[in-house]
Order: C-alpha cells, then sequence, then structure tokens
C-alpha cells in the first residue's frame, strides 16, 4: 500500500478491513466482520499512535469524524449501542473502532473482541453495506 506523507496503513489493518475511502483526516475501513456494523478510523499520520500525539487540530478533526461517524450509523442500523474504542493492544497505529452492537447480539453486553470468529461479508452483503455507508463517507470528505 503506497503511503501518502509517511503514513502507511498497518499489515494487520489492510489485511483485516476492507476499504470506504478517506475522509479529510483519515482511512475509512469496513472490519471483514459482518456480524456487526463496524468502521474504523485511521487518521493519516505517519507515527502516531495514542490521540494525544495528534496535533490539536487533527485531534477535534477526529472527534468530529467519530461523532458524525457515530451518530450516522446509530441511525443507519437502528443500534440500541454504539461502542467507540482505540485499543493498540495489537496494532500499534492509532485506530478507532466504531462498532454498532444490539441487545442480543453474539458478544451482547460483553465487548465483541474474541467472542466469535469473524464471519467475512459476501459479495452481496458487502455492496449493501458499502452503499449504506457510501453517504457517510461522503460527509465526512467535507
Amino acid at each position: 500500500m503506497a503511503s501518502i506523507n509517511g503514513f502507511k496503513l498497518h499489515e494487520r489493518l489492510a489485511a483485516d478491513t476492507l476499504s470506504l475511502g478517506r475522509s479529510r483526516l483519515c482511512e475509512l475501513r469496513l472490519m471483514n466482520d459482518s456480524t456487526w456494523p463496524w468502521v474504523i478510523l485511521v487518521p493519516m499520520r505517519a507515527g502516531i499512535g495514542e490521540i494525544y500525539q495528534l496535533d490539536e487540530a487533527d485531534q477535534q478533526r477526529l472527534l468530529w469524524e467519530s461523532s458524525e461517524l457515530s451518530r450516522d450509523m446509530m441511525v443507519l442500523f437502528a443500534g440500541d449501542k454504539m461502542n467507540v474504542a482505540a485499543l493498540g493492544n495489537i496494532v500499534p497505529q492509532l485506530h478507532l473502532h466504531h462498532i454498532v452492537r444490539f441487545e442480543g447480539d453474539p458478544a451482547w453486553p460483553a465487548p465483541v473482541w474474541g467472542k466469535q470468529a469473524p464471519v467475512a461479508y459476501d459479495d452481496a452483503g458487502l455492496a449493501r453495506v458499502r452503499e449504506q455507508l457510501a453517504p457517510v463517507a461522503a460527509k465526512l470528505q467535507s
């Protein structure tokens, strides 16, 4: 994957996710697990592992993009709870998970990590979720 101003997407993120495009600040990535609507924002800044390492303008932009993404995903998928997390224990590159949760989903009420093997999108499911998320991605480019 080509670098942008020294930014290169971590190989684990590249392997586990699918591109939804770019916002002004971030790569938008869809986790390839159809169990949950799950989008990851990856700020396109080299060498950043934590939010506090971003400059103030990028911190504010990341919060705005995360908030807009969260709100729009909850409306689109009619979720019960939005989980937002920046763990980075396995992938040190800063990335924010946005996972729409539903009461009674396979991991409810626990975190989704390690509960079950990922269920990859089939072609039809991937096309559907990309179509649903396209207006959200477009909004984040503004």
